[in-house]
């Protein structure tokens, strides 16, 4: 039912909705939250397990640097497996995958540990111990998830890459983790064609020289190269005695290291987020469980790929914190017909679909005949990750998809962040475009440029007033970097780096990154590492990215760049450039565009103005050009 507002439409949740979700009244939460805020993010760590209790739940003497259940010793692994393989839940389905081909795999909670177990023994046999560095870098398989759980169940920390990545972006991070293990596949299905991944592994691991050992996956069953005393096969590894009988659990403290992934920053040099043990899991266990309402019998399905945050939390650990039936799908949305997700939720009996905005306006260019050729019935909840959602497709979401029934969870969160932070819940109203209010137990606020909260509507910095759980606890090697880039512009307050306004309802309207950071499809870019990859082209000078709205992507990347004496401007030269791109940092970072220009904006000290390129590009009004260069 919706009605309106004087800022816009607003869907109330049904009777029904209200009746089975864990949380029935959200204000009578948030204002316990508010009370004690140390007392209700312990209540949810109760319900999990330690090897030995907390002494202090929040520890802010060195803030920013906070620490979460100080004392207290667990293994985010033991409450997603051993947890429930030790009861009734040991039967129950943790992991359903399907193949782009068809393929299907099954994995109960008492199988997966059995696999978890068997593939931590084959790393402790390799030299893995507890705090090295590992880098995962394969399709969307089951074998990803193994190898998290696997690495931190004997203490040791992974590093995720996406397999979309490509060369360039798999060795500065194997570099920067100093990873002695990479684990991949001998390639990836991506609607019907192959993602060569051991080749490009391969060519990461002669750049950056830390890699003693690969572990390959066969997916694709395709010739490789293997390198003689370098290269091992998973499944033959698996087969030996070694893989054999349990694997005892390292005892880990809430503070250790659970993983680092690397997200994109304002200066080209991807940072790396270091996430813990003890106050994560607390994070993803409380924001899963609420959010979508999981409930024993729930399928639970996040699109994204486990090479991204959203996969971490949410794919992985998340749901097996909560004991649900997690599905993951390796291909793509409309490969081989865009019906294809409405097919695999009719099969499977999904009833929680968590996917991306760029997925959804993708899937709507098709029309509605596709899936409603599927009974979606079983469809009970629907998400919305990775940016803000425009409203014309969250109503398409909602009556196409949902048939008008399924309330939508729109997330907003980061790689920072670890858990949602801005959300609705089942029994809060919802308006299209609005992530409504932060999570209870998370205190946020709008903030002009001197640091005053904005009036209602008004646009300002979205900041974060309170530690929470599942924080980042520092950028890896680079503590420094921690401090000013998410500390520093407003003391004591965590910076998000996204402008925002609130309604006259206190809801929530993110609005877009305010630093250099493009938004494509979900993913974040950021332009130095785009402009360093045009110019590392033989015929580029300098070059210029930014990001412009896009129908399908939410933003699509627009270069500008100025050739080297002696290039000549042409066709073949602007697709060439496109190419190496894709190349060096991988397809997503295609730019959309490319234009060659004779000068680029610039300040007296040299920065690039990216805005006025973008209003130019908008037909807009650049601004204050006082620091233009002549």
């Amino acid at each position: 039912m919706a009605d309106k507002t004087l800022s816009g439409e607003v869907f109330y949740p049904t009777e029904d909705a209200i009746r089975q979700a864990h949380v029935k009244d959200w204000d009578k939460m948030r204002e316990e939250a508010e009370r004690d805020l140390e007392g209700f993010w312990a209540k949810e760590a109760n319900e999990l397990h330690w090897f030995q209790h907390w002494d202090k739940v929040l520890d802010d003497s060195k803030k920013p640097f906070f620490q979460w259940f100080v004392g207290g010793k667990t293994n985010i692994v033991y409450n997603c497996l051993d947890r429930h393989a030790e009861t009734a839940r040991r039967n129950k389905l943790a992991l359903l995958w399907e193949g782009e081909k068809g393929e299907f795999r099954s994995f109960s909670y008492f199988a997966l540990r059995r696999e978890v177990c068997r593939f931590a023994n084959v790393l402790k046999s390799l030299g893995v111990k507890k705090g090295d560095r590992v880098t995962i870098y394969m399709g969307r398989v089951p074998e990803l998830p193994i190898a998290m759980l696997a690495t931190a169940r004997i203490g040791a920390v992974h590093s995720v890459v996406y397999g979309g990545f490509t060369v360039e972006a798999l060795a500065e991070r194997i570099e920067d983790s100093q990873s002695k293990l990479l684990i991949t596949c001998d390639g990836a299905y991506q609607r019907g064609k192959i993602v060569p991944l051991k080749q490009i592994a391969d060519e990461a691991v002669q750049r950056a020289g830390t890699i003693e050992s690969v572990l390959v996956v066969k997916r694709t069953g395709e010739p490789i190269n293997m390198e003689q005393g370098r290269d091992l096969w998973y499944h033959e590894l698996m087969a030996l005695p070694i893989a054999n009988g349990g694997c005892q659990i390292e005892v880990m403290d809430a503070e250790d290291p659970l993983y680092m992934l690397y997200t994109s920053g304002t200066t080209g040099k991807p940072k790396a987020i270091l996430h813990t043990h003890g106050g994560y899991m607390v994070g993803t266990y409380t924001t899963l469980k609420y959010v979508f309402d999981i409930h024993e019998e729930d399928r639970f399905w996040c699109a994204a790929d486990p090479g991204w945050v959203t996969g971490h939390s949410y794919i992985v650990y998340g749901p097996l914190l909560n004991g649900a039936t997690s599905f993951m799908y390796e291909g793509a949305p409309t490969y081989p017909y865009p019906n294809r997700w409405w097919q695999m939720i009719e099969k499977y009996g999904i009833n929680i679909l968590y996917t991306a905005p760029t997925a959804i306006r993708g899937l709507m260019r098709f029309g509605e005949a596709w899936p409603n050729r599927h009974d979606l019935s079983s469809l009970r909840l629907l998400g919305s990750v990775g940016e803000p959602i425009n409203p014309e497709a969250w109503k398409w979401y909602h009556r196409v998809i949902g048939k008008g029934r399924c309330p939508i969870m729109d997330t907003w969160w980061q790689t920072e962040t670890g858990m949602f932070m801005i959300t609705p819940m089942p029994c809060v109203p919802l308006k299209p475009g609005s992530g409504t209010r932060p999570f209870p137990g998370v205190k946020m606020d709008i903030l002009s440029e001197d640091g005053k909260p904005v009036k209602p509507n008004e646009e300002g910095f979205l900041v974060i007033k309170t530690p929470w759980p599942a924080m980042l606890r520092t950028l890896y090697k680079d503590p420094e970097r921690y401090v000013q880039q998410y500390w520093s512009k407003y003391p004591g307050m965590y910076m998000t780096g996204d402008s925002a306004r609130r309604d006259e309802d206190g809801y929530y309207w993110v609005i877009g990154r305010v630093d250099d950071v493009i938004k494509v499809s979900g993913y974040r870019l950021g332009t130095a590492e785009i402009e360093s990859a045009l110019v590392s082209h033989h015929a580029i000078a300098e070059a210029a990215a930014i990001g412009l709205p896009h129908e399908v992507k939410g933003n699509a990347i627009h270069a500008y760049v100025m050739l080297k004496a002696g290039q000549q401007k042409t066709d073949t030269l602007v697709e060439d450039l496109r190419q190496h791109v894709s190349k060096e940092l991988g397809p997503i970072a295609k730019p959309e565009h490319i234009e060659i220009v004779d000068s680029l904006p610039k300040t007296r000290s040299g920065k690039i103005m990216r805005r006025v390129l973008k209003a130019r590009a908008l037909g807009q009004d650049p601004g204050n050009l006082t620091t233009l260069e002549e």
